[in-house]
């Protein structure tokens, strides 16, 4: 668009993640996804006159962790207070929120951009309980209300309005995703809700100091909407600003469909709010002992990760990468490394068959915990030369998938243990070359290239039980003579 070089996009984010706990943040209804409507409901959820929450001690935790996980203070006088504002499935009236006195406070999140690394700095993390959910696409005359989220625990994590463009945004989204799932806070599921975000977008001349009047995009529930709505606004508020007219502050939504967003109500101020400290919840302190016990059950994370293996295991950026996507198959991989010095050949069955294998099968790395000492010892037959990586993964590994045994009992059961004899391969070969004898005038002309076809039938005739490397050695002898 003609004057975007003209300005900045000046954007902060808020990211709601619904915790992994088993019930609410103030009551024991259940929090699991997917129940018939307004079943995981009680008094307290309700807002019951004379009901009385009490705080969910697993939300703190959880809480704690993702503030340790980015560098955050935490602070050690904490209360809740009531946020006061009319929705209807808000059913008290009100939202219970730290927003005045966060949990966690400061921190930041490391991307990795095409220009290198970028910390994207946090103003805080901090608790509070979901609403719950309108819908709006089953009557054609009412909206319905489902309670069931109602009362589930949240952190809210706002950054500084340090973000300059939607890529950025969609990098940062996409590694605090990651991190709530390997810190096992929230599932990261954007579809199912329990991952949202906020994107609060303004715009101003390069070199301008000043923030100029913001926009918030609310409820974007996929990274790439979140992406895409931040790219839409960018280019409508310097349109608005090129053509002469005024930006209010005002709160908008994304649709989908034709990836635009629409305005549904101009933005309230924090002081329509009414905070005030919630009677029925008494402040809670945390002391230094229990924040250091959180801090001792943190994993490695996987940033740190990523510089442990590469200095041990001499893997690829890119091997690294892949591997510290998802904790579980890190954690799996960290298991391998303990039974054998194979790494570059661990990481690429993790990458090619194993993945494969559990995806076609719908499992998850912890169905395979009591294969390990098998893989290792299949690992071993490859690198060994007694099996090439072909019949390896495509047979070995199978049969052994589906009826566990040793490897090397399985192979030689079924005949498919790689030979290195030179007596045996030089009968195949001298047949294969028999059986092609204008390939063979063609090589012995220059076409070299076709050693890789003489390998291959070799392979084919002897069912793959020709040691490659042996092969090429005797075809390369006899197609010299």
């Amino acid at each position: 668009m003609l004057h975007m070089g003209k300005y900045e996009a000046v954007i902060g984010l808020e990211i709601h993640a619904q915790l992994s706990t088993e019930s609410k943040l103030f009551c024991g209804d259940e929090t699991r996804f997917g129940a018939a409507p307004n079943t995981h409901v009680s008094p307290i959820t309700l807002g019951h006159p004379g009901t009385l929450p009490k705080t969910n001690t697993k939300a703190i935790e959880y809480a704690i962790k993702m503030g340790l996980a980015c560098g955050c203070e935490i602070a050690k006088e904490n209360y809740f207070a009531r946020k006061n504002y009319f929705y209807p499935d808000l059913p008290k009236g009100y939202q219970i929120s730290q927003h005045t006195t966060p949990i966690c406070i400061g921190g930041q999140v490391m991307i990795k951009t095409n220009e290198g690394e970028k910390k994207i700095q946090l103003n805080r993390i901090h608790l509070e309980e979901d609403a719950g959910k309108s819908i709006h696409d089953i009557s054609p005359t009412d909206t319905l209300i489902d309670l069931n989220r109602a009362g589930t625990p949240l952190i809210e994590m706002v950054t500084e309005p340090c973000i300059h463009s939607a890529e950025d945004a969609f990098l940062y989204v996409t590694e605090v995703r990651k991190l709530v799932r390997w810190l096992g806070v929230c599932d990261g599921n954007m579809e199912e809700g329990s991952l949202r975000c906020d994107a609060n977008i303004s715009i101003r001349l390069k070199g301008d100091a000043t923030l100029g009047t913001k926009v918030e995009v609310k409820n974007l529930n996929s990274i790439r909407n979140i992406k895409k709505a931040i790219e839409y606004e960018i280019e409508r508020l310097i349109h608005l600003k090129e053509t002469g007219g005024n930006i209010i502050q005002q709160t908008r939504s994304f649709d989908a469909n034709n990836d635009t967003t629409f305005s549904i109500r101009d933005k309230e101020d924090a002081n329509d709010y009414r905070y005030f400290p919630d009677p029925d919840l008494a402040p809670f302190h945390l002391t230094n002992e229990y924040i250091s016990h959180i801090q001792a059950t943190l994993p490695i994370l996987p940033n740190q990760l990523k510089k442990d293996w590469s200095n041990s295991f001499g893997l690829s950026i890119y091997d690294i990468e892949q591997l510290c996507e998802h904790k579980d198959e890190a954690d799996f991989f960290l298991e391998l490394t303990k039974q054998t010095k194979h790494y570059k050949t661990a990481a690429n069955w993790m990458m090619g068959p194993i993945r494969e294998y559990l995806n076609e099968n719908s499992l998850q790395y912890a169905n395979l915990t009591k294969a390990i000492p098998y893989l290792v010892e299949l690992f071993d037959m490859v690198e060994e030369g007694q099996l090439n990586f072909s019949v390896a993964s495509n047979k070995v590994f199978k049969g052994i998938m589906e009826n566990p045994q040793s490897p090397r009992a399985y192979a030689t059961k079924n005949n498919l243990i790689q030979t290195q004899s030179t007596e045996t391969i030089e009968i195949w070969v001298e047949e294969v070359l028999a059986a092609n004898p204008d390939k063979v005038a063609e090589y012995k002309k220059g076409k070299k290239g076709l050693i890789g076809l003489f390998v291959g039938e070799v392979k084919k005739k002897s069912k793959g039980k020709a040691d490659p490397k042996t092969t090429t050695q005797i075809l390369e002898q006899k197609l010299s003579s």
